[in-house]
């Protein structure tokens, strides 16, 4: 069932969108009647998730308008700080020409989306393609409801649409001057049909796309402490679990004692779940999480007990010699090549697991019945998470529904992988008609993570007389995150995973923005039994550490000046080179720096936008290093919203920093040994430089994202820093186990 969502899903075009908005473009807005609507609304707080009711008139499935105005733009990509929610909703409202102070949002939920034949297009938000794989779409939703806004009011005063326009939520007939307001022509509109062409506006034209507006997804209540996420839902009857998975990776329950747990004030309930978990549940979290303390589990750990990380980079050095390994990305003979060089140069890297460590623990709430289930999931992907009730219910797709709850943070934790929505319907399951609140310990949400993959890289370059690179030979050597979460994407490819080569790739996306004569990338997998997911910005992460931190190493060789190194293989890829100079005049990389200041920068193309960064800093006692500066430059294609922007490549720079100077998870008899922010560490505030970001639109066909991008940039930028400051290359992440601290 995950596969056909998925699979449907992913079909967003044009034909789809008419397809689906002609379905509903006869009548109004279809409400359900959800049980418990009122008592889960006064409890969200700011109440624009999908539990409530759609509401209406709507023009089309995108855009409801009410008598007074207010205008509401239905969106299905979930908001969880980003700022894909305003972004997506002035899209909407550029093409609609609406009064943006009036603008608000609702989530339509998964099965209301499956009963208009997904008319929404994707749910899933990650990937960074929020905004950029859905701008035609949600702007033809704009633009399609003004037609029929206009089209009405023209009706009604019997003239040509043609002489109408629309302005700030008001139609105007512009040879007499009449006027009238989205509000008051709405319910008209809403019986219109959706119009089968939909010219958009040029770009040119764009009066709300490119601004800096404040964001619609109640930022208030976020700073104030009002927002109500997934963990604080309450609904009427309801129950709290927690629940605790065996340690390793592939173990199960052999037998558990809770004998003890059931005695005690408040727990309801001690149930296995599936083959390796047990769940407690109780009146509050605490009592469940004392409860579950108090259960005997004896675990059966399997195959994986004595895996360490000790031993996970034994196997992963072999695989730097190995034979097996898939081509990613060649030309020439680069082993010829180099074996023909005057030098060589070699240098080995490794990159750790690294767990998405949300502020809010892993948390579902499900109530199953014999005829129905419902679960308040906060999910990055909503049908995602309907997929698996559907799947953990036994129950048909019409008698079961999602509701999108508020994230305390994504990353990538909370799309494909819905174990924890899974894991709350099999607990509600055990108790028929109560409402069940699953609430992860942070300990659980520490150990039993989908992770970023463990890789090591070793590089090989040869140098001619002329120092000029002859070859350039890139063995990656790690784990495959679609071998185990879309193995069929590995079977399509003949084994090779694609995802691999995120940054290094041929063209596309991912395209790698160099060029050399002789170039061999290829990938010895070595999978581990620890599950790996999509940790933000995911393979191009470790990749560009490999790459950008490498191409230093071979400007030192062949003794050119490490920005002038790049241009000189960057010629076929002139938007690269903008960032690059945008970063390396912004941070003066021409002119000498301060005493003990020191220099580094990175470029770097991934998911469709390219990125470069540069970094002053100075390290003091050997090992203390201060960042002063980071320039960081960024070219999307097209800029919706620029202030969100910044405070996106600003975030990314918090991501990459704390993944280069602290985190990691290790592994210890099978298990994860980090269970706390104690340690698995991030940067904190003071620590945290000053990012001055430069926007390039370079425009084109295609859009790049924003979420993702410059955290590839942020380590191999402080890394090429470091070395100027100290002359020792630091090649395994994270710094923290080289001695070296961000002051």
């Amino acid at each position: 069932m995950t596969k056909n969502l998925n699979t449907a899903t992913l079909n967003t075009s044009r034909r789809n969108f008419v397809v689906g908005a002609s379905a509903i473009g006869a009548g109004l807005a279809i409400g359900f009647e959800f049980p418990f609507i009122s008592a889960a609304n006064a409890a969200m707080g700011t109440g624009t998730t999908s539990m409530a009711p759609l509401a209406t008139p709507e023009i089309g499935v995108w855009v409801v308008v009410k008598p007074n105005d207010d205008i509401v733009v239905r969106i299905v990509r979930s908001e969880m700080g980003q700022g894909t929610i305003t972004g997506l909703a002035q899209m909407v409202a550029e093409e609609l020409q609406c009064d943006w102070k009036k603008v608000s949002y609702e989530y339509p939920s998964p099965a209301e989306s499956l009963k208009r034949k997904q008319a929404w297009g994707s749910y899933s938000t990650g990937g960074s393609r929020g905004i950029r794989t859905s701008e035609q779409y949600v702007r033809k939703g704009g633009a399609a409801a003004r037609m029929m806004l206009v089209e009405a009011a023209a009706s009604q005063w019997g003239v040509p649409a043609s002489e109408c326009i629309a302005k700030d939520s008001v139609i105007t007939h512009t040879p007499s001057g009449r006027k009238t307001t989205f509000g008051k022509v709405s319910v008209a509109a809403s019986q219109l049909e959706v119009p089968k062409e939909i010219p958009l506006k040029d770009p040119k034209e764009w009066t709300l796309i490119g601004k800096s507006v404040n964001r619609i997804d109640g930022v208030s209540d976020k700073v104030t402490g009002r927002q109500i996420y997934a963990i604080d839902l309450k609904l009427p009857g309801m129950l709290v679990a927690t629940i605790q998975e065996c340690p390793v990776f592939g173990g199960k329950v052999k037998s558990f004692d809770a004998s003890k747990a059931s005695s005690m004030k408040g727990v309801k309930k001690v149930v296995q779940v599936g083959d390796s978990a047990v769940a407690v549940v109780a009146d509050t979290f605490w009592q469940a999480k004392t409860g579950m303390d108090a259960v005997s589990i004896v675990w059966d750990d399997g195959a994986n007990a004595n895996v360490s990380s000790a031993s996970i980079k034994k196997m992963l050095e072999e695989g730097l010699t190995a034979n097996d390994a898939f081509v990613g990305n060649a030309n020439g003979d680069a082993k010829e090549a180099i074996a023909k060089s005057s030098k060589t140069i070699e240098a080995t890297y490794f990159y750790p697991f690294l767990n998405h460590a949300t502020l809010e623990p892993q948390t579902a709430t499900a109530k199953w019945t014999a005829d129905s289930c419902e679960a308040w999931v906060p999910t990055q992907d909503g049908e995602a998470s309907l997929a698996a009730v559907i799947a953990a219910s036994g129950l048909p797709a019409e008698k079961c529904n999602v509701y999108k709850v508020n994230l305390g943070g994504g990353f990538g934790r909370r799309g494909a992988f819905q174990d924890y929505t899974t894991q709350a319907v099999n607990i509600a399951k055990q108790m028929p008609g109560t409402p069940i609140k699953l609430i992860w310990t942070r300990a659980e949400d520490m150990t039993q993570g989908r992770y970023h993959p463990v890789m090591m890289c070793k590089l090989t370059a040869g140098l001619d007389d002329q120092k000029n690179i002859t070859g350039l030979n890139m063995r990656l050597s790690g784990q495959s995150i679609l071998a185990s979460v879309r193995p069929a994407v590995l079977a399509a490819n003949k084994g090779k995973d694609p995802l691999v080569f995120q940054g290094l790739d041929p063209s596309g996306e991912h395209g790698i923005t160099y060029s050399f004569q002789n170039l061999n990338i290829d990938h010895a997998m070595r999978n581990t039994h620890v599950p790996p997911g999509f940790w933000r910005g995911v393979n191009v992460n470790q990749n560009a550490v490999f790459l950008e931190t490498f191409m230093d190493e071979m400007a030192e060789a062949a003794g050119v000046d490490a920005v002038e190194f790049r241009r000189k293989h960057m010629q076929q890829y002139p938007r690269a080179i903008a960032v690059l100079n945008a970063v390396a005049d912004g941070i003066g990389w021409t002119k000498p720096a301060k005493p003990g200041v020191f220099r580094g920068v990175a470029q770097m193309r991934s998911f469709g936008s390219y990125v470069a960064a540069a970094c002053e800093l100075s390290v003091t006692k050997d090992n203390e290093v201060k960042i002063h500066r980071i320039v960081a430059a960024t070219d999307p294609g097209y800029v919706v919203n620029p202030a969100q922007v910044a405070r996106q490549v600003s975030g990314s720079f918090v991501y990459g920093l704390s993944a280069l100077f602290e985190e990691e998870i290790t592994l210890e008899k099978g298990a994860v040994v980090q269970k706390n922010f104690d340690t698995f560490n991030s940067i904190r505030l003071s620590q945290m430089p000053k990012v001055e970001t430069i926007i390039i639109q370079g425009g084109g066909k295609e859009w790049g994202g924003v979420g993702e991008p410059t955290i590839a940039v942020a380590a191999p930028a402080v890394l090429n820093a470091i070395y100027r400051a100290t002359g020792k290359r630091l090649r395994t992440v994270p710094l923290k186990n080289s001695g070296i601290k961000l002051v």
